[in-house]
């Protein structure tokens, strides 16, 4: 049998690289003859430059960035050539936001600050590329990517300019909420000084800025409390009309299918599936003109997945959690629909199973296997650094005697 084995991470357990080799090697032991084949995938959240460096290979650059906190940490980002002659830069929001980089004892994602993902996209710039791609997710940031456009220049004569404190734009979500027009000086500018760039922002989740499911709705589980959950929303209302404003009707492209009473530049750009990924970070992206896509649908499309789905028999996927959100829109969903076009059946295993048979059935998804058996907690999250990858290859190696021919 020819098996592809096309995981997404296990959490913070286990990147996508790492699981597919587990996968892969579990499923030997049980079918050594079988042709497996692996090709990590991801969403653009978490482990995003990793993950596309196994599969395209491409150089890794280092590069020091500001972290939520304003400190200096390390970052990496992918440079590939197209054989054409271009270049593509990726780089991951996360090693600038993530949440793992905030101190103890930090405010929380209220004050927490997106400057250092400007520091990426200028590093990214830096390299000659003529197309940069963002992975948004994993964010302790909820600034609607204000820092971001802060350490581009936006607030300061000379757009472009390494930042240093960034004003208001830099503080945090919650100082949005006193915006000025000075404060956007040469956002414009910013936008022509990007125009000569692909711009993509890569988004782990389709939330837009504002409303019950945007940015802000779901930073109490970040630390932040119901009532700053609501300034936050309410600061990243007017720092987003504000924005918009001094665009001015640059702002959004012409809809070309629009009603009779279109919607507002603001309700576009803010209403832009992605535009709240990364704490609003793909609203602030959209801003410089980028284009703003789902994560698992791109990548499958940047790593040619539909190519070597059409070249195998069998496809195994999986993930920390199958949850609803697996089998809509996340990576596992992805995976299986390509997949039932191409007639090959998908298995999933994954570290737990949340829905049910009905639901994965209706995903195109064949079978779905949890790591451990039912009752005996979460897996892929042991104590011991070999643990999580020793339980995914035993599990794949149990499942492999059910699915090899």
């Amino acid at each position: 049998m020819r098996v592809l084995v096309a995981p997404d991470s296990f959490g913070d357990a286990l990147p996508a690289t790492a699981a597919a080799r587990a996968i892969r090697d579990g499923w030997l032991t049980t079918a050594p003859h079988d042709d497996v084949r692996t090709l990590p995938l991801t969403d653009g959240g978490a482990g995003f430059v990793r993950t596309l460096h196994d599969s395209l290979g491409g150089e890794l650059l280092s590069a020091t960035v500001r972290s939520p906190s304003g400190q200096p940490v390390p970052a990496a980002l992918l440079v590939v050539d197209d054989p054409a002659g271009g270049r593509t830069a990726y780089v991951e929001a996360a090693h600038a936001t993530g949440r793992g980089l905030v101190p103890a004892g930090h405010p929380g994602p209220g004050r927490a600050t997106s400057l250092g993902v400007g520091d990426l996209l200028r590093s990214a710039r830096g390299t000659g590329a003529t197309r940069v791609v963002v992975g948004v997710g994993d964010a302790a940031s909820n600034d609607a990517g204000a820092g971001m456009l802060a350490a581009l220049g936006v607030g300061r004569d000379v757009v472009g300019s390494p930042g240093d404190d960034g004003g208001v734009l830099a503080g945090g979500g919650l100082g949005l909420a006193t915006v000025s027009d000075d404060d956007l000086t040469g956002l414009a500018a910013a936008r022509a000084d990007w125009a000569g760039i692909r711009l993509v922002a890569v988004c782990a989740a389709d939330r837009p800025l504002l409303g019950l499911h945007g940015a802000s709705a779901g930073a109490t589980d970040h630390g932040a409390s119901p009532e700053e959950s609501q300034a936050l929303e309410r600061a990243l209302g007017h720092f987003a009309h504000a924005a918009v404003a001094a665009l001015g009707p640059d702002a959004v492209r012409p809809d070309l299918l629009a009603s009779a009473r279109p919607a507002t530049p603001v309700a576009r750009l803010a209403g832009l599936p992605g535009a709240g990924a990364g704490g609003g970070l793909g609203f602030a992206l959209a801003l410089l003109g980028a284009r703003v896509v789902p994560g698992a649908a791109w990548a499958a499309d940047e790593v040619r997945l539909d190519d070597r789905l059409a070249a195998s028999d069998l496809v195994v996927t999986g993930e920390g959690v199958v949850r609803v959100r697996s089998v809509h829109d996340a990576v596992t969903a992805t995976v299986a629909a390509r997949a039932l076009a191409c007639a090959v059946p998908t298995v999933v295993i994954a570290g737990q199973v949340l829905v049910g048979r009905r639901e994965l059935a209706s995903a195109g998804i064949s079978a779905a296997y949890p790591v451990s058996d039912p009752g005996a907690g979460p897996v892929v999250a042991g104590d011991g650094p070999g643990e999580a990858p020793a339980a995914l290859a035993s599990r794949a190696a149990r499942v492999a005697r059910t699915w090899s021919r």
